[in-house]
Formats: structure tokens, C-alpha cells, sequence
């Protein structure tokens, strides 16, 4: 063990990310020979297989499965250094890597585009997760410097600093009849049939709470982890949907999907940029928390407001997150 290098922890996670040594060399700018040369000599130096090797197809063998959760411990650890030393450097350059949820994928990369005009010298790498449940363990993982997620997670010492209103929505497909309701009860809602996102998920876990408050037991038709996927159903005409406003602007201006005006509705949470309490963030990684903190609201606001000014608000404006 005495003789790995990080070089060689870093192409080994790459290659277990993508269990494929052609895609580890192409993320990481090597040759395909030059990675595997890695791998080996990283076998070598303890002494045990890491990957099954079958024809084209790659996997982990337990030892590797085991030895993947130290390697990202000490890459992460690493980093932290980097980062800590850098911080003294007083220097905004370096790979910022900042973790999504699928919903954040709608405004983020614009944010992004500026904040990189403003700090040229930063590397952006985003990693968009399917879900909250996913975004997290990357964060336990130390493989994101920042998380733009709505819950923040309370199993984790994190710190959560709000920066933006997320209003989540009822959408149906043009001529559906509740959309003759004018602005329908809750209740009303539970006559059609619902496509949610799944369990995991954020926005599933506000939508079950905006229902268990107002007593109704919603229809749930069916599941989908996406969601593109949700808006086609619901604009193929299978059924209702609850959604991020965020995800719905192109589909609102082209007049595919229809707002349901459902009462107590825009449902609120807030966007947060989240960190590890126990992580020392790099310059950049500080900076980048700075502007999404002082431009994310007003960027956000100006997305908002053509579809909000037709919404009726809840009662409390006061923001809400799901426990």
C-alpha cells in the first residue's frame, strides 16, 4: 500500500464511476492504454483484483467495492487540504464541482455562465442527480463542494443558507376539465388520476404533505423519476401532475401544459445552497456560495414572475418545507 498514489486513486474511481476504461480516459484526458496501466499497478500495489474484466464489460469485485468507499475518502480528504491551503493562497481557481437536484437543472447552468464571466479562473464540473436521496450521498461522499437542493437534509451537520422561492404547481393538459373549475378545492383533485415523481424525491415529499394537511388522499396513477418524462404524460393527456414552476416555463409559453389554479396554491419551499459544516471550502467554492446567494433570488424572480402574477398566492406567504 506503501507504493499508491492519488494518480492512481483518482483513475480507479474514475473507472468505477463509469465501469469503462475508454470513458474513465475520456473523462480524465488520458489514453485508454494509460489508464488500464494505471489500474494495474494500483492492483499490483495491494495485491488484489479491483475489477472483473469480461470482453468489454467491467464491474467491481468486492475488494474493489470495499476499496472505492476508502479511495473517495482520501481523495475527498485531499481536497480538503487543497482547499484549506488555497484559502491561505487567497486564490479563486481551481475545480469547483457543485451538486444538483434534477429540478435545479433548469436555471442553474445560466447562473453558472455568469458566475464564470466574473471568475474565469474556476473549473465548473455539475453533477445532476435524479433525486435528494441521490444529491446526498454525494455529499456524504465529499464529491460536491455545494449542493443546490429545496429540503436540505437533517441526518447531515450541514449548513443551509436559503437563496430563493421555489413554487411547485398543479399542471394539467389544455382542455381538461378541472380546468372549467375556475379555482378548484383540494378535494377536487382527487377525482383524477395523478402522475407524481418518485419517493425519493423533494417534490414528491411536498406533494404528500400539501395533501395529508388539507385531508384529501390523492389518485396516484403512476411513478416517474423525470421530469420531462411527467410533462409529456400529463401533455399526452394521462393525467394531472404537481411540478416545480422552474421546469414548466417552455411548455407554459408554448401552451402545451396548463396551470390548475387548485386553491392555497403555488405550494412554496425555498432553494437552498447547502455545504458539509465540517468542510472547508476553497475560495472558489466561497465565491461561487456568495453569488448564488446575491444573484440566484433575482434571476429566479425574473424567471417567476410572467407565470406568478396569473397564480392566486397562498394565504401564508410564509415559505414551507416538508419535515
Amino acid at each position: 500500500m506503501r507504493t499508491v498514489t492519488f494518480r492512481q486513486l483518482r483513475v480507479f474511481v474514475e473507472v468505477a464511476r463509469h465501469l469503462s476504461f475508454v470513458r474513465a480516459a475520456e473523462a480524465l484526458h488520458l489514453t485508454p492504454p494509460a489508464v488500464t496501466m494505471q489500474v494495474k499497478e494500483l492492483e499490483s500495489a495491494i495485491e488484489l483484483p479491483l475489477f472483473d474484466r469480461q470482453g468489454r464489460k467491467v464491474s467491481l469485485t468486492t475488494a474493489g467495492e470495499y476499496f472505492l468507499v476508502y479511495a473517495k475518502r482520501l481523495l475527498a480528504t485531499l481536497k480538503d487540504a487543497d482547499d484549506a491551503m488555497a484559502r491561505f493562497r487567497k486564490l479563486e481557481t481551481g475545480q469547483l464541482t457543485v451538486g444538483l437536484v434534477s429540478t435545479a437543472k433548469y436555471f442553474v447552468p445560466r447562473l453558472l455562465v455568469k458566475f464564470r464571466e466574473e471568475h474565469p479562473g474556476v473549473e465548473i464540473r455539475l453533477q445532476v442527480t435524479a433525486n435528494r436521496e441521490q444529491l446526498v450521498t454525494l455529499m456524504v461522499n465529499g464529491e460536491v463542494d455545494l449542493a443546490i437542493m429545496g429540503r436540505p437534509p437533517r441526518e447531515l451537520a450541514t449548513r443551509a443558507e436559503p437563496f430563493a422561492a421555489h413554487p411547485h404547481v398543479f399542471v394539467a393538459p389544455p382542455g381538461h376539465p378541472i380546468l372549467r373549475s375556475g379555482h378548484p378545492p383540494v378535494a377536487a383533485l382527487a377525482g383524477y388520476p395523478l402522475i407524481a415523481r418518485e419517493g425519493a424525491s423533494g417534490t414528491r415529499a411536498l406533494m404528500e404533505r400539501f395533501f395529508a394537511d388539507h385531508r384529501v388522499e390523492p389518485r396516484i396513477a403512476m411513478e416517474m423519476p423525470s421530469n420531462e418524462t411527467i410533462k409529456q404524460a400529463v401533455m399526452a393527456g394521462m393525467g394531472l401532475s404537481f411540478l416545480s414552476l422552474h421546469t414548466l416555463g417552455l411548455e407554459l409559453q408554448a401552451g402545451m401544459i396548463e396551470l390548475v389554479h387548485v386553491e392555497d396554491t403555488p405550494v412554496m419551499r425555498m432553494w437552498n445552497v447547502v455545504h458539509l459544516s465540517s468542510r472547508v471550502l476553497s475560495p472558489a467554492a466561497e465565491a461561487f456560495r456568495y453569488f448564488i446567494l446575491e444573484e440566484g433570488e433575482t434571476y429566479l424572480a425574473e424567471h417567476d414572475r410572467p407565470w406568478m402574477s396569473n397564480l392566486t398566492p397562498k394565504p401564508a406567504a410564509r415559505p414551507t418545507e416538508p419535515d
